[in-house]
């Protein structure tokens, strides 16, 4: 059959992608997590078997087993840009063993582009020979410590004369990338004009671009809707005069997290209108500030900045074509601001915050302080149904996602799902013509009728902190899916504080001699003396997410495979993970109750 009748049936000619050799992206093996049918350019459909070793399986379709001696022998890259390429780096096949839980994104069917091979791959592999015994390459310890140490970073809130007068020791925190570039952000600052520290993670979809701008200016949105009106005024005054600024924020931040300085003016303009719509609004007759009003405010301006800078445009092509690929990608985002002993947590999207608390016996017990917005919440698909009307409610949510595309239900950006058709289409024909190139922008979402199906409004979550709250776990989803909450607060637990529970030795029934008792007893001291090489609660804790066996201990030969992975297929198994480890301080949380009391 020729390769265009393959394409009119809707199939895809590239069986080494698509062992069903399907090409229908609403199918479950052509899904994406969130935005495009794959994460990134050239991804082959590898069996998704994260909680079971080996990682390649022999039990595929033929398809498949074709590319595996490629990768035993190292030629997987050789091969690899030979055999298969896509017209659009977001749209190509993917395996149907992928589980639909690591997708975020299904396009419609209509809005495919299509995956072909080149031309003679099929006579250059089998004109390969290959060793037909699997060699194994594993990393080192060194080198695995290397890649989960690259990107780590820790703080430590300094002491007073010996006292410490924050509520925060510190925060420990760290990202693995699985997509290329890594679509994850994280930010931390201290709030300089009012009291409080703010600690956040960012998971983005359809590329990073939106990510990287919510991660760069949530928290002076936040912080100035914070400020007191008399502070407000002073800052607009100095801008007026040209002095000074009042600094804001105390940033802390590792060298990878970098800021855009190209946009720095443009996002500098949009804030300052902001605050001075809060000196307009605020007579300064109140000084008491809500928090979680504060909070979902701050959220809602962002976003709408974000997309009113898209409908402007800029001058500037580069800026143009930035605040449009803002606007057309998204993110999720979960912050927390801590003062004193007041926890709030603004969350929109499915990254979670989870607080880890002592219980007398020393046990540790999971306090999960924000909701998923996604098919899973009841209340989320509740208020979908109800701000739409009932001839939607079938298709507002199809297949577990929003109009049958995305998995969130709260997302900054992603203006595919707020726009009016026609606002799109314009802002589309007169932007760069880059735009014009990306499929994703020109297709319009099946059952579009009464936008805005998406809203970045948080939804925000009060605690107030007790002593036997020890941290907060604040993590992307890509944590989510491999850990179980209590299996992380556990592990950060005892990492912390050095204690360790250890469950008796099973032997399954079997008679054991002593001197193999004495060998398993040895290889789990040899375990757990691993245990203390992390110096980082965030590094830990991934180790543990991608490396942990079935009986919950780190297991060297299956983490080393998994950071092995070349880009191509690393997404196939994990997302992006990004972890914030905050660590409170028991003293000071317990005086601000002697106080109070």
């Amino acid at each position: 059959m020729s390769i265009s009748a393959l394409l009119s049936m809707g199939r895809c000619c590239c069986r080494c992608c698509c062992s069903r050799g399907l090409w229908m992206l609403s199918a479950p093996c052509c899904d994406d997590r969130r935005m495009c049918v794959c994460p990134g350019p050239r991804r082959i459909g590898i069996p998704v078997r994260s909680s079971s070793l080996p990682l390649f399986s022999d039990a595929m379709p033929a398809p498949t087993q074709l590319f595996f001696p490629l990768i035993r022998n190292c030629e997987l890259s050789r091969i690899y840009g030979t055999a298969c390429y896509c017209h659009h780096k977001h749209l190509c096949c993917s395996s149907p063993y992928i589980s639909q839980s690591r997708l975020r994104y299904a396009p419609h069917p209509a809005y495919a582009t299509f995956c072909r091979p080149k031309e003679n791959w099929w006579q250059y592999t089998q004109g390969r020979r290959y060793a037909s015994t699997p060699q194994k390459f594993y990393l080192t310890p060194p080198q695995v410590n290397s890649i989960l140490k690259a990107n780590e970073y820790s703080f430590k809130v300094p002491e007073f004369d010996g006292k410490n007068v924050s509520s925060i020791l510190g925060f420990d925190s760290n990202q693995l990338p699985a997509n290329a570039p890594i679509e994850d952000r994280r930010s931390a600052a201290t709030c300089l004009q009012t009291r409080g520290m703010l600690l956040g993670v960012f998971d983005g979809h359809a590329g990073c671009a939106c990510s990287q701008a919510v991660s760069e200016r949530l928290f002076y949105y936040i912080a100035v809707s914070l400020l007191p009106h008399e502070t407000l005024l002073e800052i607009e005054n100095a801008v007026e005069s040209g002095r000074a600024l009042l600094p804001i924020l105390q940033w802390h931040k590792h060298p990878n997290d970098y800021f855009s300085k190209e946009a720095s003016k443009l996002y500098f303009n949009s804030l300052r209108t902001y605050w001075q719509e809060l000196i307009d609004l605020n007579t300064g007759e109140s000084t008491d500030i809500d928090v979680k009003e504060a909070l979902i405010n701050a959220f809602k301006r962002l976003d709408n900045d974000i997309s009113l800078e898209a409908q402007v445009g800029d001058p500037n092509s580069f800026l143009n074509y930035l605040v449009l690929r803002v606007a057309f990608s998204g993110a999720t985002a979960c912050v927390a601001h801590v003062d004193g002993v007041d926890l709030h947590v603004a969350n929109t999207g499915d990254s979670r915050a989870m607080l880890g608390v002592q219980e007398e016996d020393g046990s540790w017990s999971a306090v999960t302080l924000s909701n998923d917005h996604n098919a899973q919440n009841e209340r989320e698909l509740e208020r979908l149904k109800l701000e739409h009307p009932k001839n939607e409610a079938k298709s507002v949510v199809k297949q577990d996602r929003l109009l049958g595309l995305l998995m969130p239900f709260r997302a900054f950006g992603d203006v595919k799902f707020k726009w009016s058709i026609d606002l799109q289409k314009r802002v589309i024909e007169s932007g760069p013509d880059q735009l014009n190139d990306n499929e994703y922008t020109k297709f319009i979402p099946p059952n579009y009728h009464t936008p805005p199906y998406l809203t970045a409004e948080p939804e925000v979550t009060y605690h107030r902190l007790r002593p036997q709250d020890k941290f907060l776990v604040l993590a992307t989803d890509g944590l989510w899916e491999t850990m179980h909450r209590q299996d992380v607060v556990r592990i950060v637990g005892e990492y912390l504080t050095g204690m360790h529970h250890q469950q008796p030795i099973a032997v399954g029934g079997y008679k054991v001699t002593l001197g193999q008792m004495h060998g398993l007893l040895t290889e789990r001291r040899a375990k757990m003396s691993s245990v203390f090489e992390d110096q980082n609660a965030a590094t830990h804790l991934i180790r543990h997410a991608v490396g942990n066996n079935e009986f919950g201990t780190v297991d060297h030969e299956r983490l080393s495979k998994m950071l092995s992975l070349p880009e191509e297929l690393a997404r196939m198994y994990r997302d992006d993970i990004t972890i914030i480890v905050v660590q409170f301080n028991s003293h000071v949380v317990g005086a601000y109750q002697n106080q109070e009391s």
